[in-house]
């Protein structure tokens, strides 16, 4: 009786699938812009916010869309932290009102937005915003700033999770302060403990990555996050994720929502290998 395959040789095909599917994405890409053909890909509508409580998975998420679709993640906590750090204009002015103890007007924060999306090249594709809009008088304003760029947001995507599963996600994060990059003690650990892959440098855990401080940060995200949510709902835009899935299926779902489930057009190499 021949031995069935394993789990780990369909998880290297599926891999090898995805792989396959995000050439095939930017080689269009380099197509279209040699050819100056003005032909709409799925990247053309890639213009977004990400929505989730702390350690719903955004941070898992987001990267994997800004490969596939070439688009830029704009995370706008880690945004403002850099303009105060490269001491530009507006970094000099949302750190005077910090200081202050103020919180950062959304004039600020949209000029932040509106400055990479005009000077930042990996936004020529699209967008991935992440941690603004937090009110709807923020989400107009984004709006109509987008409008005037000629960049109208596409889709809102909520990871949704129910807080009791949570907190074991949040108290075993590690984080790679320099880029962002997520891990986690039990579920994504990196390959040598406390080392961050790419780099091999120290990985830390926030000070207020723990159930306590976890507890009042949700209530303070679903207080201001559902009127949005109604926001985005009444624009037909929004999308709701299960985030408590393992990530390959939680991918597969945001995949859905553009309307790329199983890949772009069905002529590519998956689609003449059979393998689609």
């Amino acid at each position: 009786m021949a031995d069935l395959p394993s789990a780990p040789v369909d998880t290297k095909a599926e891999d090898l699938k995805e792989l396959v599917r995000t050439l095939e994405n930017r080689v269009r890409a380099l197509e279209h812009k040699i050819s100056g053909e003005d032909k709409k890909t799925v990247s053309d509508g890639m213009r977004l916010i990400l929505i989730g409580p702390p350690g719903a998975g955004k941070g898992t998420q987001a990267p994997r869309i800004k490969e596939k679709y070439c688009v830029c993640h704009l995370a706008t906590g880690d945004m403002l932290r850099a303009q105060v750090a490269r001491k530009t204009p507006l970094g000099k002015e949302a750190k005077k009102i910090m200081d202050q103890g103020g919180l950062v007007s959304d004039d600020i924060m949209l000029n932040m937005i509106r400055n990479e999306l005009t000077t930042n090249s990996e936004c020529q594709n699209g967008f991935i915003l992440d941690g603004f809009p937090r009110t709807v008088a923020q989400a107009k304003g984004l709006d109509d700033m987008l409008v005037e760029e000629k960049k109208p947001l596409k889709h809102a995507i909520q990871l949704e999770i129910d807080d009791g599963l949570l907190v074991s996600r949040i108290t075993g994060r590690l984080i790679h302060p320099a880029s962002g990059r997520t891990y986690h003690k039990v579920f994504s650990p990196p390959k040598a403990e406390g080392k961050d892959d790419v780099t091999g440098e120290p990985l830390i855990q926030r000070t207020d990555d723990n159930a306590d401080t976890l507890k009042k940060r949700l209530a303070t995200y679903h207080s201001q996050t559902s009127p949005v949510v109604a926001y985005y709902q009444d624009k037909g835009i929004w999308s709701g994720i299960d985030a408590s899935q393992e990530p390959g299926l939680v991918w597969k779902n945001i995949l859905g929502v553009f309307g790329d489930a199983k890949g772009q057009q069905s002529g590519g190499v998956l689609g003449k290998l059979g393998l689609r």
